[in-house]
């Protein structure tokens, strides 16, 4: 039986949602799982919504890019959560960016990491790597993606005219897993 992981990652547009969902499908791939990726923007690209699906598995895939439930769920920001919220089977795993994500989420039901993306991207002198933070830290508690492959995938995402930014979310990336693999030890 393959075993399936799904992972629906939502925020407003800027906040990087595209390029996490992005770093975290190739670096499943680079570690040779089965992966599918679908993201969806609205119209303006920065302040709309924002959502992008992730498939993972360590087979041939039989969940749509498009899903009804989800086993795990980021939220960069809470302004466009209800959809997503709808879609979390019980028990999902939710990490949720503490500085912009407001709503209270049900931590009998679900296993909810407030995860501080924003300040410590901002902490690496780096404002705009909260995505890569939380991707790290995403990789970490989930255990769907290793490190290496996941700024592997980090790499391989960023386009050419971006290179520069490379180094800092590599830091980024390394930061959150760290921050990861530390809730990951206590909650497990």
């Amino acid at each position: 039986m393959v075993l399936e992981r799904e992972l629906l990652v939502t925020g407003i547009g800027g906040q990087g949602v595209q390029l996490a969902a992005q770093v975290l499908a190739r670096g499943a791939t680079r570690e040779g799982k089965h992966v599918m990726l679908f993201g969806v923007y609205a119209g303006a690209m920065r302040g709309m919504n924002t959502d992008a699906t992730v498939v993972i598995g360590d087979g041939p895939l039989q969940s749509p890019p498009l899903i009804s439930h989800t086993w795990s769920a980021i939220g960069m920001h809470d302004k466009f959560w209800e959809p997503v919220a709808r879609k979390l089977r019980d028990g999902a795993l939710i990490l949720v960016n503490d500085a912009t994500f407001e709503t209270e989420l049900d931590e009998s039901r679900y296993r909810v990491l407030r995860v501080p993306a924003t300040d410590t991207a901002d902490g690496l002198g780096n404002p705009l790597g909260g995505s890569m933070v939380m991707a790290g830290a995403y990789a970490a508690v989930s255990g769907l993606v290793g490190l290496d492959a996941l700024v592997e995938g980090m790499r391989e995402s960023i386009p050419p005219y971006r290179t520069q930014h490379i180094a800092a979310n590599e830091t980024a990336i390394g930061a959150g897993f760290e921050w990861g693999t530390d809730r990951k030890a206590v909650n497990a």
